[in-house]
């Protein structure tokens, strides 16, 4: 699934196409996604200029006059800003053809994005209840600490719940976690103040760098350009289960946890 530093990027890479743009056609293919396109999306939004393209959490924000069109890239989603000579793909669900001749087409083949129009975005249902992003001054040790008080969850999935902070997925996890030098079971609770600057810091660190890269690609993920994201050459732990670890050449190993495979050192994190 696309998370933070792949929205991002991909926000980064089709802002320039869309900003100040006017929207002359709405083509939906398919409404049928994980909540189904409004049937009046295309009178909504035909005739009207793209302010800003912005992202909160995962969600990708295109700024209107008169409202907001809320997007998700879902599991398998991908935004392209392409010529409008390019015959339509398969998957290609939803498209704005802009004023400037280009079109930015949504594809999504297992169907589970969305495309969602909210009169005010920050108090849509799915937005309201979202922690503070995690490159943001509001995000810090402390913050965590004060949070964590009393949690007996592990700490892997603290950072995880999109009410504590966003964006943090299961791959930035695993990395984090190895950089601050944390055990991801460990209870929340049970964490002292220095270990969580250390682990905010690390979540900054990590994110960043994988935004500079372009993202991590993991099956179906690409850029708004249609080219992979490279942080995947750069990680640690996520997916080398059985590799020496890269400070003290111990064998790294995985657990589940949530279903999700979780990579660590036994000697570096504790």
């Amino acid at each position: 699934m696309p998370e933070l530093p792949e929205v991002e990027t991909t926000r980064r890479g089709i802002a320039p196409h869309c900003e100040g743009q006017r929207i002359t056609q709405v083509t939906v293919r398919n409404a049928s996604l994980r909540w189904p396109v409004p049937d009046d999306l295309a009178e909504r939004l035909e005739g009207q200029t793209i302010r800003t393209v912005d992202r909160r959490a995962k969600y990708l924000f295109l700024n209107l006059d008169g409202g907001t069109v809320i997007v998700h890239l879902g599991m398998s989603g991908s935004l392209r800003v392409i010529s409008d000579q390019a015959p339509p793909m398969t998957h290609d669900h939803v498209e704005l053809k802009l004023q400037s001749g280009v079109v930015l087409r949504f594809n999504d083949p297992r169907r589970f994005g969305c495309w969602l129009w909210s009169d005010a975005a920050d108090s849509h249902p799915l937005i309201a209840s979202l922690g503070p992003e995690p490159l943001s001054a509001e995000f810090n040790g402390g913050m965590l600490y004060r949070l964590s008080r009393s949690k007996k969850t592990p700490v892997k999935s603290f950072i995880m719940d999109n009410h504590v902070v966003v964006g943090v997925g299961n791959i930035y996890a695993n990395e984090a976690l190895f950089k601050a030098g944390i055990h991801p079971r460990r209870q929340a609770g049970r964490i002292s103040l220095d270990r969580y600057h250390l682990l905010a810091e690390a979540i900054r660190e990590t994110l960043s760098a994988a935004i500079l890269m372009g993202g991590t690609t993991l099956r179906d993920f690409v850029n708004s350009d249609g080219k992979p994201g490279y942080f995947a050459q750069s990680l640690l732990v996520y997916g080398r289960t059985g590799a020496p670890c890269p400070e003290c050449e111990t064998t790294l190993k995985e657990i589940r946890m949530n279903n999700r495979s979780t990579v660590y050192c036994h000697r570096c994190q504790r």
